[in-house]
């Protein structure tokens, strides 16, 4: 631990990262609020399914065009802007009742208004920190992020269950406001400087360290969307277990983060941690009781928070600075991809086979991440820096 207390310490970190946490939460609480939501409206989790899959497509399709904006107009001008459009969205979605198509329009447009801040902090931090520590500083980030993905649905859950879905979406705009604001008020905002992308988009994904992140984050994250409804699902609306079952989740993940995502990453991390995280998602469906799937979901959250480090530190390694913005943005939008499938698959599977079903769909995306890890592992970064390949220009960095 005091390795990561001696991060915090670090200028700039712990201000970065809390904000970034408060910023980015609706990341984890919006999707089940919507499912909740609309699945209350029109008493069907196949419609809500269809409003998460529009609302994430069009995050998925902001996620690279948005970061590669950052590098023309600054990081400040767009998130501002994107948080504007994304509040106005979410807004209407909470306070206004449709139909399912006009439902998917304005979930489209709240998705693809997504603020680019998740790129913009990890294209920050390692001007923040020495190489050495950017491994650990991507493994508290990994376990900051399980915090939105797995604490995110708690709190929803809970607010959905004994408030209201409304409420759970407006609270949801709350954090979205309040974090934005607190984020894009950092100094490192104007200090760090994103260069202007000399390729085309989509090139940094000829990297096989991206594109096997972005693949890997898209089988991850769609197996939590998965489970999340599947969890719901098995307790009900007005019961508080699915809250419970889904804290223990987030509770293995932050364990899991903390005491082995700092670990050097060898060719087989990946495929280690995915296993350890299909073995859990799987257990899961065998007994549909809160204290076994409490259990089960423990061990799954332990393979999580490594998981995402992993990914994060091998992008870091293998792209030049002026790219690094955009290659997360590509992992974000395979994230975003997974979650819109996860659920929408979920939904489906809830109304023809149960809950039970949602939980399939859980174990089937985590099964295919760890075969994809074992047949296209990652480098080998064990006594190498982490640091970003330098661009052959100079970079504006932060001033002493």
């Amino acid at each position: 631990m005091k390795r990561y207390i001696d991060l915090l310490k670090t200028r700039g970190v712990g201000r970065l990262m809390g904000s970034q946490l408060v910023a980015r939460f609706p990341g984890g609480m919006l999707s089940l609020a919507f499912l909740l939501h609309v699945e209350q409206v029109h008493d069907s989790y196949g419609a809500a399914g269809l409003v998460l899959a529009a609302t994430s497509i069009g995050q998925a399709i902001a996620g690279p065009v948005t970061t590669r904006w950052m590098g023309v107009w600054g990081m400040r001008p767009v998130i501002v802007l994107t948080a504007s459009v994304c509040a106005a969205a979410v807004a209407t979605i909470a306070l206004v009742e449709m139909s399912v198509a006009l439902y998917m329009v304005v979930g489209f447009v709240a998705g693809i208004s997504n603020p680019p801040i998740q790129p913009a902090v990890r294209t920050i931090y390692p001007k923040l920190v020495p190489a050495k520590q950017l491994t650990p500083l991507f493994s508290l980030d990994a376990s900051a992020q399980e915090i939105i993905w797995v604490v995110g649905p708690v709190v929803t859950t809970f607010v959905a269950t004994q408030v209201g879905t409304r409420q759970a979406i407006l609270l949801a705009l709350v954090f979205l406001v309040v974090g934005t604001a607190w984020f894009v008020a950092a100094r490192e905002l104007s200090q760090v400087r994103i260069p202007r992308a000399r390729r085309r988009m989509g090139a940094v994904l000829g990297r096989p360290s991206v594109l096997l992140a972005t693949g890997l984050g898209f089988l991850l994250v769609g197996a939590c969307a998965a489970i999340e409804a599947g969890v719901v699902a098995t307790f009900g609306h007005g019961d508080a277990s699915a809250g419970i079952a889904l804290a223990i989740f987030s509770v293995g993940s932050l364990a899991g983060g903390l005491v082995f995502g700092h670990r050097q990453i060898d060719p087989w991390a990946l495929a280690r941690r995915m296993g350890i995280v299909f073995v859990g998602l799987a257990a899961s469906m065998l007994i549909l009781e809160l204290w076994w799937i409490s259990v089960a979901l423990f061990v799954a959250g332990v393979g999580i928070a490594p998981a995402l480090a992993a990914m994060f530190t091998i992008t870091s390694a293998s792209v030049k600075f002026s790219e690094t913005a955009e290659a997360y943005g590509w992992i974000g939008t395979g994230q975003l991809i997974g979650a819109a499938i996860g659920s929408a698959l979920a939904g489906f599977m809830i109304d023809g086979f149960d809950a039970v079903g949602a939980y399939w769909v859980a174990a089937v995306f985590a099964f295919a991440g760890v075969i994809v890890a074992v047949f296209f592992r990652g480098p080998d970064l064990r006594g190498r820096d982490a640091s970003p390949i330098p661009d052959t220009e100079p970079v504006l960095t932060l001033k002493e």
